[in-house]
């Protein structure tokens, strides 16, 4: 049984550095792969992204890539690993690098598949009301979340669950799972499970506009439209006064007995307020 296991991270957000640094206290890492750095648009400097932060912050070789190329897969190979790791990463590893490890390719995905495949299971989970939800570890094959089930873990989502706080939950379930997962493996004891193709459900990228909320519209709908959207692509309405429309971001807002109550809002080109300052300049 291989002790320290050569295993490649593949990861770009804050909910990734979750899962790399469970990966690392308990196997170590080879290496890690996430984004270049990004470039601020007023200052022109470069912006850390936290899974880079994390990879020099630990000596961890880094591969920093916007595509997996030829000369990419390559330098991966170089590290002769014996598993990939991806966890919120983004892009989908081409059939030439899932063959590369030498045990397997393991996905962490937020979500109890066959349901919710697809790049945004966890604002899925809260759109549609849903009570449980949780998290699968799965064997990476050419199909998008297809892959044979190694763990799952449910999770019992909170009243006022928000997709930070579902991501955020369900990361630390999955770096738990990962490294029982890679475990089972270095011991000859994984058991791969076939997903049930009639039950696959599938989700979408989502675009700004999928924010757009309507106040007189059904108030739980809109509660789980703020809690799913708050971080990305947020939550909006339109209002028209004087012959012009104004889009309003909803910073902040409440649910209590079937009641929807907006309390911060961000009006078109106006700094952040309070809802009734706002509804009072539409007077």
């Amino acid at each position: 049984m291989i002790k320290n296991p050569r295993i490649i991270f593949f990861g770009n957000s804050k909910y990734s550095v979750i899962d790399a640094e469970a990966l690392r206290k308990h196997f170590g890492l080879s290496a890690i792969v996430t984004l270049p750095d990004s470039i601020n648009r007023q200052t022109k400097k470069p912006v850390q992204g936290p899974v880079n932060a994390f990879a020099r912050a630990h000596h961890i070789p880094l591969v920093e890539a916007e595509k997996l190329t030829p000369d990419i897969i390559e330098k991966i190979k170089s590290f002769s690993p014996d598993f990939l790791v991806v966890a919120d990463y983004g892009l989908i590893l081409p059939k030439s690098l899932l063959s590369v490890p030498l045990y397997a390719p393991l996905n962490i995905h937020h979500s109890l598949l066959p349901k919710y495949r697809g790049p945004a299971p966890a604002p899925a989970a809260i759109l549609n009301g849903d009570k449980v939800s949780g998290v699968s570890v799965i064997l990476m094959t050419p199909g998008v979340d297809e892959g044979d089930i190694l763990a799952q873990i449910p999770y019992e989502l909170k009243p006022d669950e928000t997709t930070d706080s579902l991501l955020t939950e369900l990361n630390k379930l999955g770096a738990q799972a990962v490294v029982e997962v890679i475990e089972k493996y270095l011991e000859g004891t994984a058991q791969p499970k076939k997903q049930n193709e009639k039950q696959a459900t599938v989700t979408k990228y989502m675009s700004r506009n999928d924010g757009l909320i309507d106040l007189s519209g059904n108030p739980e709908i809109n509660w789980r439209k703020i809690r799913a959207f708050g971080t990305w692509p947020g939550t909006f309405f339109v209002v028209k006064h004087r012959g012009k429309e104004t889009r309003v971001k909803i910073k902040k807002a409440a649910f209590q007995n079937g009641v929807l109550t907006i309390q911060r809002v961000v009006p078109e080109n106006k700094k952040e307020m309070s809802y009734e300052d706002f509804l009072r300049g539409l007077s």
